[in-house]
């Protein structure tokens, strides 16, 4: 009964009979035929035509009558015909309230005219829902779609409707195989419907050579029996993605032979090489001009795991001022990483690791580090923003003097005991326990245009030679869409020792690409603790985006930028070398976006404030490696 739907055209005898239209055309009989030239056909008597005096309707309850009258297109006056009233019935049928036995009776009266009755039978009414299947969306949620419909007609067209939008409430919330199975009414109102959700039947993999069924297993969270979402199969494919063992992943849905309201889900990767030899160089102001050379392996034994041993040979540091020793950069690491350590959400990162360079810190000191250290990461399942690492590492810090008799005129200059050179040349062997929080909305963790990127962490070093101390350091920056390529970003940052000595080659220092641009490195001065800024505008520089043919110039981008910051507990170089421990300035750069290793800089800071009487009033170029503040 709910659905059917009657076509007042080519019907049966049984159900002409139910529309008695009376129709009465008489048409004058052609005589027996004679020859054609000698035959006439009479003309057809015309019947008078008769008119509708009223229309009165009959049958309805729960719908109003006005409203068929209203549905109705011919009206007391008009002209009676047939094919008129037969579309009006289609009319009143198809809004949904009615059953297919409706009957126009024409009724004539003495004066010739026509009392039209129209007979209408409504559906039965809808007094109840029941509702089955539906594990995912609750029935509460369910039944403020079908509510509209209770106490009225059955109505098969606002069914129809609120069915699409059930299941297009399933469909946002991810569910997108979820749809209505069955619909059925019983005699006393009530309706049934049934829902089919799309419950996972199993999960197959398909394509990989390499890499171990159980590795792509444990980074598809989804599983069979639960019900198909395909937001949470996205997330399963970029997680897959982003293991870096792959160049695409795909997803097939397939219905099972047995049971079409379930499915197999075949999860198909495509395998990258992932074991690879680089060689590269470049300039930092850190490490001068470098090169380096490098072995990886992104799927080391078809784990998943990161295995890479890396060299690099610079030159020293660059325009940097006279208390950097100009000295060879050495640094060499062995690094291993883990994504799944101890469950799917926690990853690990070691790695072992010799530097060797002219030290920021001390002034005119080699540094050297030696050390192993291990990092947790474990990604919180309640927020997926928020990340928290903690950090484990033995060092060995030995700091070396590479120019006493420089240091010895310096401290001789600002008549400072030479015996306190040896306390700037404190190292240690550390135990390093540092926990950490990590909140990250970026929407790209490379060119970023959008979101927030904010941390903290706390670092106790256990000085086994009596330096043990710990300091607190924090950071936040805030990434704004400006137009439709550019973004504005906001950043501060702050840091301090919370209690023990700590040595002069721990201090924080501010100068440099990372820091106040338009100083050199410490430039600003070294310190236990430290408070600073940036605003930053970039840009697409000029045209060059728009040059379609060329998308690398996509990632080029021009920088706008204001750094201010002041470093607090000043060390004995800040004196000998006259560092102003607070500076403003301003620039100009331009930043190339690299995937994998993220923005190249080169900036032009000019100081707005005192540069010291090592600095140089008019600024400096920085470069760097990486987004500022990381």
């Amino acid at each position: 009964m709910l659905f059917a739907l009657i076509l007042l055209t080519n019907q049966p005898a049984s159900a002409i009979e139910d529309y008695p239209y009376n129709y009465d055309f008489d048409f004058e009989t052609p005589t027996q035929n004679t020859p054609y030239q000698e035959t006439k056909t009479p003309a057809p008597i015309e019947k008078e035509a008769k008119f509708i005096r009223n229309i009165e309707v009959y049958g309805t309850n729960v719908i109003s009558s006005d409203y068929v009258y209203e549905l109705l297109d011919i009206k007391a006056g008009d002209e009676y015909d047939v094919g008129a009233i037969q579309r009006n019935l289609k009319n009143i049928y198809a809004t949904g309230f009615f059953t297919e036995r409706m009957k126009a009776i024409p009724i004539e009266n003495s004066d010739n005219t026509i009392t039209l009755k129209i007979v209408v039978e409504e559906n039965i009414p809808v007094t109840d829902f029941l509702i089955d299947g539906n594990s995912v969306i609750s029935t509460e949620e369910i039944l403020p779609f079908l509510l509209p419909l209770k106490g009225k007609p059955q109505n098969y067209a606002q069914i129809n409707e609120i069915i699409e939008k059930i299941q297009n409430y399933y469909a946002e919330k991810g569910y997108i195989l979820a749809r209505i199975s069955s619909l059925t009414d019983d005699p006393d109102g009530t309706l049934n419907i049934v829902i089919a959700e799309g419950e996972i039947n199993k999960i197959l993999i398909s394509g990989n050579r390499k890499t171990k069924d159980y590795i792509i297993e444990r980074n598809i969270l989804s599983e069979p029996g639960m019900i198909y979402n395909e937001n949470l199969i996205k997330a399963d494919l970029v997680r897959l993605y982003t293991t870096q063992a792959f160049k695409d992943v795909n997803r097939e849905i397939e219905p099972t032979k047995d049971n079409p309201d379930k499915y197999d889900i075949t999860i198909t990767v495509e395998e990258q090489r992932t074991a690879q030899v680089s060689v590269g160089g470049g300039l930092d102001s850190g490490t001068g001009i470098f090169g380096s050379i490098g072995i990886s392996d992104n799927n080391f034994r078809g784990l998943n795991q990161r295995v890479g041993l890396n060299f690099m040979l610079g030159s020293g540091v660059i325009l940097n001022d006279s208390s950097i020793e100009d000295h060879m950069n050495l640094q060499a690491e062995l690094s291993f990483f883990e994504p799944y350590f101890l469950n799917s959400d926690t990853s690990l990162m070691s790695k072992l690791f010799y530097r060797e360079f002219g030290s920021y810190q001390v002034p005119l000191a080699i540094e050297k580090r030696f050390g192993i250290q291990g990092t947790a990461a474990h990604v919180w399942k309640t927020n997926r923003y928020l990340t928290t690492t903690f950090t484990a590492g033995l060092e060995e810090v030995k700091v070396d003097e590479g120019n006493f008799a420089g240091i010895a005129s310096l401290y001789k200059l600002h008549k400072i005991p030479i015996s306190q050179r040896a306390k700037q040349l404190d190292g240690g062997f550390f135990l390093t326990l540092a926990p950490g929080l990590t909140y990250d909305t970026r929407d790209n963790t490379i060119n970023t245009r959008n979101g927030v990127l904010a941390n903290i962490k706390f670092e106790e070093n256990f000085g086994f030679n009596g330096n043990t101390h710990g300091k607190l350091t924090g950071m936040v920056k805030q990434y704004t869409p400006v137009a439709s390529k550019s973004v504005f970003s906001l950043t501060a940052k702050a840091g301090g020792n919370i209690h023990g000595e700590m040595p002069e080659v721990m201090a924080y220092r501010l100068g440099g690409p990372y820091t106040i641009r338009g100083y050199k490195m410490s430039g600003v001065g070294t310190g236990e603790a430290f408070v600073m800024g940036s605003a930053e505008l970039n840009t697409p520089f000029l045209f060059l985006d728009r040059i379609k043919k060329v998308p690398f110039f996509d990632n080029i981008k021009l920088s706008f930028f204001v750094d201010a910051g002041k470093v607090f507990n000043p060390t004995i170089s800040d004196v000998i070398y006259d560092r102003p421990m607070e500076a403003i300035s301003a620039g100009v750069g331009l930043k190339l976006y690299i995937p994998g290793i993220g923005p190249l800089s080169v900036d032009y800071g000019f100081p707005l404030t005192r540069s010291g009487a090592n600095g140089n009033k008019n600024g400096y170029f920085t470069f760097g490696v990486g987004d500022m503040m990381y």
